[in-house]
This record gives structure tokens, C-alpha cells and sequence, in this order.
């Protein structure tokens, strides 16, 4: 996937950078598998804003995408590769030997008129998914289940990818982009391969207008506000946060301050924790 950059007409132009999509072949989604994507502009049900910055944005249809790969044994030709705009990855549309349509993550390899399976004996392809314990050691994986079943939930974004390091006790050892390593049980499903469109970070925004397009809204800092409005504010002048540490307009540490529940079920199956 190529980046695109413009010429500087503008200010905004000068920095701002596309992707080409050559990758994509279909513009419109499958009817089958998408649904209304409702907005909530950050708000909960009482109409309170429980996540700031959000609200606007392009009207969009959520796709549904196969994140189980339960359909088993069952041979399947990509149909198309498209783009989503729920989710940096593009997908590929599956249309299976019996009749039935359905979208994954698409990897990078994957074209037009290749055949992928979900299968224990499946070949190790980009796009077929498997069992870990069938799945050699050093493959490279995505869209890996953290319980068998549930569906996959790690390294699914784009140009991301996790790595099978060993295999003992029932558990697959897995290494996580983040560096993070992490046990996976050996019935648990990955798919082969490297999530495409790696590119996208590559991507520069350039314009305040995009960030609205994708529904997120202006950002403003404590220190530029008010004492009323955030503990930052205030002071003559340009002045710093003036406390040891960065807090939430509500008071709370936001910088360095653990949030992850303690007694979380898949604590015991980290080995050894991102940037450690």
C-alpha cells in the first residue's frame, strides 16, 4: 500500500499524506452483513458525557466481521478486499463452498481469488486460522483468542502481528506487539499472518476538518482554562501545572496512575508486562 502526499496549495495540504487504496477493489459493502452504527457522541443513557472529545463525524455502516472463525472445514474464495471505516485494518470478504458470506481481517497476501480455511489441518496461509497447538512455533499470527471460542481480541489493527514462542503445559506462549509476552491456551484460535494496510501510521492527518470527519472533537488543555474549569488553569501568563502530577479536570492522576483491575481473570497468564 503507497502513501499519496499533495502538492502545498495550502497550509493544510502542505503536510497532509492519503493512502492510495490500490488494495481495495469494492467501494460498496455487502448488504448482508452490515447494520445501522448508532451515535452516542460520548454520552450515556442519562445524556451525560462520560467520554469527552467525541460527537460529529461521517455517517457509517458497521460491518460485521468473523472474529470467531468457527465456520470449520469449510473452504472459502475471497471475494473482495475493502476498506472499513470502523477499524484501521481493510477486510476481506469470504463467500464459503456452502453459500454463506462473511468478512475477516484482511492479511497482508491475501488477494482476490485465494482460497482460506478455518481449520485444525489447515495449511499455514495468510488468512487460514487454527488451533495454536496446530500452528508451528516462530509463525507469525493475528486476531488471537485470549479464551477459546470467545472470538479474537489481540493484534487485530493495522500492520500488526504477534509471534508464537513456545508451547508447554497446555498454553501457547505468545509475544504481543507491546513486547508484552503472554500465555494463550493451545485451543484457543489465531489466524496466520500479518494484519494488512501496514501503512497506516504512516498516514498524516493534516487539517482539523479529518479529525471532525472521524468524529472527534476539539481538544483542550488545563492549563489554558480557567482555575473554575480545571486544576491546571489559572496563573499569570504562560505558567506550569503547578502540582507533582498531571490531573483529570476532576482532580485524579492522569499520568502514570494504574487502572487495571487487580483480580483481572487474564492477569496470571502474563509472563512478563509491555516496556519490563
Amino acid at each position: 500500500m503507497a502513501i499519496r502526499v499533495y502538492k502545498p496549495t495550502s497550509p493544510a495540504r502542505r503536510f497532509m499524506s492519503v493512502l492510495t487504496y490500490g488494495e481495495v477493489t469494492r467501494k460498496k459493502p455487502e448488504k448482508s452483513l452490515i447494520e445501522i452504527k448508532k451515535k452516542n457522541a460520548g454520552r450515556n443513557k442519562q445524556g451525560k458525557i462520560t467520554v469527552r472529545h467525541q460527537g460529529g463525524g461521517t455517517r457509517v455502516y458497521y460491518r460485521r466481521i468473523d472474529f470467531k472463525r468457527d465456520k470449520a472445514d469449510i473452504p472459502a474464495r475471497v471475494a473482495t478486499i475493502e476498506y472499513d471505516p470502523n477499524r484501521s485494518a481493510f477486510i476481506a470478504l469470504l463467500n464459503y463452498a456452502d453459500g454463506e458470506k462473511r468478512y475477516i481481517l484482511a492479511p497482508e497476501g491475501l488477494n482476490v481469488g485465494d482460497q482460506v480455511v478455518s481449520s485444525a489441518a489447515a495449511d499455514i496461509m495468510p488468512g487460514n486460522a487454527l488451533p495454536m497447538e496446530n500452528i508451528p512455533v516462530g509463525t507469525l499470527i493475528h486476531n488471537i483468542e485470549i479464551k477459546a471460542g470467545r472470538g479474537g481480541q489481540m493484534a487485530r489493527s493495522a500492520g500488526m502481528s504477534a509471534q508464537l514462542m513456545a508451547k508447554e503445559n497446555g498454553y501457547a506462549l505468545v509475544r504481543l506487539p507491546s513486547s508484552e509476552l503472554r500465555k494463550v491456551p493451545l485451543n484457543a484460535r489465531a489466524t496466520i499472518g500479518v494484519v494488512g494496510n501496514s501503512d497506516h501510521e504512516n498516514v498524516r492527518i493534516g487539517k482539523a476538518g479529518r479529525k471532525r470527519h472521524m468524529g472527534i472533537r476539539p481538544t483542550v488543555r488545563g492549563v489554558v482554562m480557567n482555575p473554575v474549569d480545571h486544576p491546571h488553569g489559572g496563573g499569570e501568563g504562560k505558567s506550569p501545572v503547578g502540582m507533582p502530577a498531571p490531573v483529570t479536570p476532576w482532580g485524579k492522576v492522569a499520568l502514570g496512575l494504574k487502572t487495571r483491575k487487580h483480580k483481572k481473570y487474564s492477569n496470571k497468564l502474563i509472563v512478563k508486562r509491555a516496556g519490563k
